[in-house]
C-alpha cells in the first residue's frame, strides 16, 4: 500500500529504483502476516513521505520501477502512451515463429477470461544482457539452453509477460523491466535507487 500523495503545494520528488528479485513493489501490506514474511521497498531505501510505486514488478520480477509523489504522473505512466520493455530469460531457444506471435499479440487468460493482447515489439538478443545476479538460481544449465528477448508492450496486465512467454511456448525464466519511455535502468545496481528533478517520459 502506498503512503497518502503529497499535497499539490508540495515540491514533488522523483526516483528511479532497481527492484530486486524478491521485494514487494509496495511499501507495507494490510495483511500482517504478510508484513511479516515479505520484503517491502522501504527496506531499500528512506524514501520521503508520500512516494509511492509507479505501477508494479511482481515479486519474481526485476528491474526498473519509477517512484514519485505525484499521483497525476503515475497515472500517465501507467497509461497507453508509454512503453515499457523488458528483457526476458526464456527456457529453451526461442523461434523466430514464436517472436513474431509475440509481435502479433497471444491468447492468455486473466482471471478465467481469454483475453487478447495488443500487438507489441519483440526481438531475440543475440547476447545474453549485462545484468547483476539475481537474488535466486534460476537453474542448472544441464537442464537444458535458454535464450534472451527483448519484448516492448504499452499494456501492463497481470503477469503479462510470463504469460505471453509460455503461450508461445517458451516459459519465462527471469524477467527484468529496462526501459519506461525514455527511462533507462542502465547499470544502475540492484537494489540502488537514484533521485532525478524530473522523469522525461517521451515514448
Amino acid at each position: 500500500m502506498a503512503a497518502e500523495p503529497l499535497a499539490d503545494t508540495v515540491p514533488h520528488r522523483h526516483f528511479i529504483l532497481h527492484k530486486p528479485w524478491g521485494y514487494l513493489s509496495q511499501f507495507r501490506s494490510e495483511d500482517a502476516r504478510e508484513q511479516r514474511k515479505k520484503r517491502f521497498l522501504g527496506e531499500l531505501h528512506d524514501f520521503p513521505p508520500g512516494t509511492m510505486a509507479i505501477g508494479r514488478l511482481d515479486e519474481d520480477s526485476e528491474g526498473l520501477l519509477l517512484l514519485t509523489t505525484d499521483g497525476k504522473l503515475s497515472e500517465h505512466i501507467r497509461s497507453r502512451h508509454i512503453e515499457k520493455e523488458y528483457y526476458v530469460q526464456v527456457d529453451g531457444l526461442i523461434t523466430t515463429a514464436a517472436v513474431e506471435l509475440l509481435q502479433r499479440g497471444v491468447d492468455i487468460s486473466l482471471q478465467g477470461t481469454p483475453y487478447h493482447t495488443t500487438s507489441c515489439k519483440a526481438h531475440l538478443l543475440d547476447q545474453t544482457p549485462t545484468l547483476p545476479p539475481r537474488g535466486r538460481h534460476i537453474r542448472s544449465d544441464r537442464h537444458g539452453p535458454t535464450s534472451w528477448v527483448s519484448i516492448t508492450l504499452t499494456e501492463g496486465k497481470f503477469r503479462q509477460v510470463r504469460k505471453m512467454t509460455a503461450a508461445v511456448g517458451f516459459p519465462t525464466l527471469r524477467l527484468v523491466r529496462v526501459r519506461i519511455g525514455s527511462v533507462e535502468l542502465g547499470l544502475l545496481a540492484s537494489g540502488a535507487a537514484r533521485e532525478l528533478p524530473e522523469l522525461p517520459l517521451q515514448v
